[in-house]
């Protein structure tokens, strides 16, 4: 069989981690978009007076929120609702899911993407003939640790 060349969005979910010592992940809502999973370090400059060129070191890494949008019902809102305590909880992205009888049960068969953060969120704005999204925003308390498996 050929390698894939890529994979698709469609079974991208956003999991979230229960229990003590074993994570056991479910997925909290569905999702419409998920963001930057990394990003570019800060730039030390150790530049000397004898570098005919600047010289840099990496620093801290400072992705900013990581802001998931999800279609608001009082349920969506509720189940995420669960999570934004102030408190840091084990999150993941998983792409990729199993299919049986017309159920797909994510597994993260294409990577997944663990993390703690702490959460808000909020209702975004809307105009007309717009569905209403909620918007979960995570402030990361951890690395990102990606599972990535070439079968």
């Amino acid at each position: 069989m050929a390698e894939k060349k890529a994979i698709s969005t469609y079974k991208t979910y956003l999991m979230v981690g229960s229990g003590t010592g074993t994570v056991t992940y479910s997925k909290l809502v569905d999702i419409k978009n998920f963001p930057d999973l990394g990003g570019d370090p800060e730039l030390i400059d150790v530049t000397t007076l004898s570098d005919r060129i600047r010289q840099y070191i990496f620093g801290i890494l400072d992705t900013g929120l990581l802001s998931i949008d999800y279609n608001y019902t009082p349920a969506n809102y509720a189940a995420v609702d669960a999570v934004c305590d102030e408190e840091a909880h084990p999150f993941s992205i998983w792409f990729g899911a199993t299919t049986a009888n017309h159920v797909d049960t994510p597994d993260g068969s294409l990577g997944k993407f663990d993390f703690d953060a702490v959460a808000s969120q909020y209702v975004t704005g809307g105009g007309v003939n717009e569905a209403v999204n909620g918007r979960i925003s995570l402030g990361l308390q951890s690395d990102i640790i990606p599972t990535v498996t070439t079968g």
